[in-house]
């Protein structure tokens, strides 16, 4: 089964509304500028379309802000309680469009995740110590490359 293709300026746009929507009654500014910082880079990626970094750094900053929102939701959800009938209209659909955005993220990373590996990316963590930088790089093999050399 083939995934389907996604368009970047479609998850931006979405998550962008997403945001607004959400920060209308209840979210504080940091859930704002978290969102909207993010968002940049998101516009970043689609306006240079063969930056690998661009497309890495949108999928890292959707990733943490995963985990923002969530500590968002937790802190200041309860804050809302006991507001008037019209401004409890507008909690719910600012709350439900918060969580909507918060719920479409992993799909979100999953998409851009294809993307960053249609650019060329490839994230390789080597956690095989032998052949690590740090154990070819000892004073040893730094000095006997110096042999035979006068300052």
């Amino acid at each position: 089964m083939e995934i389907p293709a996604v368009n970047l300026k479609a998850i931006v746009l979405m998550h962008w509304l997403l945001t607004i929507w959400g920060c209308m009654a209840w979210l504080p500014p940091s859930y704002a500028w978290g969102n909207f910082s993010v968002l940049a880079v998101g516009v970043w990626a689609v306006a240079q379309r063969d930056s690998i970094d661009a497309v890495l750094m949108f999928l890292i900053g959707i990733a943490v802000t995963i985990l923002t929102d969530i500590i968002h939701f937790g802190i200041y959800y309860p804050l809302a309680e006991g507001l008037a009938e019209r401004n409890r209209d507008t909690f719910r659909f600012s709350a439900g469009m918060a969580i909507l955005g918060l719920l479409l993220k992993p799909v979100s990373c999953f998409f851009v995740y294809q993307m960053y590996r249609e650019r060329g990316g490839d994230y390789n963590v080597n956690f095989d110590l032998d052949t690590s930088v740090d154990s070819h790089c000892t004073t040893d093999s730094a000095d006997s490359a110096f042999i035979g050399r006068r300052y």
